[in-house]
C-alpha cells in the first residue's frame, strides 16, 4: 500500500449554510455528538498513518488555531494562513505545496464524515493509488444511501475506476465524499489565485486520468443545522 504521510484538510470555508451554528465559531469546529468536525478528520487521518496535517484558515481563524494548539495527539498541524484572501479549495492546495511536497497526500474536506463498515476508507485509497495511471483518486459515495444528502449525485464510475461527470443525466448514483488523493503533478499549470479543485479534476477526466472508488459504509452530508441533529442520531443508533 502507498505511504501517505501528508494531507491537506480545507478548514477555510465560510460555512454560511451552517448559520446559525457556524455565527460564532467556524464549521469545522461544529460540535456532532461531542466532537468537533475537523477532530473526527484528524483523528481519522491519524489512524490512517498520516503524521502531518496541512489546514488553512480564514473565517475565524484564530478559534480554530486556538482549538488546534489545544489538541492531544497526532497528526502534527502546519497553519497555511488565508485570512487576507479566500482562495477555494484548489488555490488553497496549491498555497501549500511547499508544505505538502510531491506528495502523494490526500486533500480533505473538514466536514467530511462517515461509518465504515470495517474497512478504513483512507487505507482503501492509499491502496488503489497508481501515479502512472491517476492523476487524482476520489472517494465516492452512494447517493443512495447518503444521509442528509438532497442533490442529484456527481459521477458515474466505470468498470475500470474511471469516473465521469453527470453531465445532462437526471441522476448519477455517486457523489463526492470530500475527499481525495493526489500528488503535486496535479498543480502542473494550474492557475493562480483562487479556484476549485473541480478545474483540476476536469483536466483529469478529459486525459482519462480521473479515478475514483465507493466508500465502504455510509456518507455523512453535513451541511446544515438539521444535518448535525440526523448525523448525531445515527452515530447514537450505531454506537458511535
Amino acid at each position: 500500500m502507498t505511504s501517505v504521510p501528508n494531507a491537506m484538510v480545507l478548514a477555510a470555508g465560510l460555512g454560511t449554510r451552517m448559520r446559525p451554528l457556524s455565527d460564532s465559531r467556524p464549521k469545522p469546529l461544529v460540535p456532532v455528538a461531542g466532537k468537533a468536525l475537523i477532530d473526527y478528520v484528524l483523528d481519522g487521518l491519524a489512524a490512517s498513518g498520516v503524521r502531518r496535517a496541512v489546514v488553512n484558515v480564514h473565517y475565524l481563524a484564530d478559534i480554530i488555531e486556538d482549538h488546534l494548539k489545544a489538541r492531544q495527539g497526532g497528526p502534527d498541524i502546519a497553519i497555511s494562513d488565508e485570512r487576507d484572501v479566500l482562495l477555494d479549495t484548489g488555490g488553497g492546495v496549491k498555497k501549500a505545496l511547499p508544505t505538502l511536497g510531491e506528495g502523494p497526500f490526500f486533500i480533505h474536506n473538514s466536514d467530511a464524515l462517515w461509518r465504515e463498515n470495517g474497512r478504513s476508507a483512507l487505507n482503501a485509497l492509499a491502496a488503489l493509488w497508481d501515479p502512472s495511471r491517476m492523476d487524482a483518486l476520489l472517494l465516492l459515495a452512494e447517493r443512495e444511501t447518503s444521509l442528509g444528502y438532497p442533490g442529484k449525485g456527481d459521477f458515474f464510475l466505470d468498470d475500470d475506476g474511471r469516473l465521469t461527470r453527470r453531465g445532462d443525466a437526471p441522476l448519477a448514483p455517486l457523489v463526492f465524499a470530500g475527499v481525495s488523493l493526489c500528488d503535486a503533478r496535479l498543480f502542473e499549470g494550474a492557475p493562480n489565485g483562487a479556484f476549485s479543485l473541480n478545474v483540476l479534476w476536469d483536466r483529469a477526466l478529459e486525459a482519462g486520468r480521473l479515478y475514483g472508488t465507493a466508500l465502504d459504509g455510509e456518507w455523512m452530508h453535513i451541511g446544515t443545522p438539521d444535518a448535525v441533529a440526523q448525523a448525531e442520531a445515527r452515530l447514537e443508533d450505531s454506537g458511535g
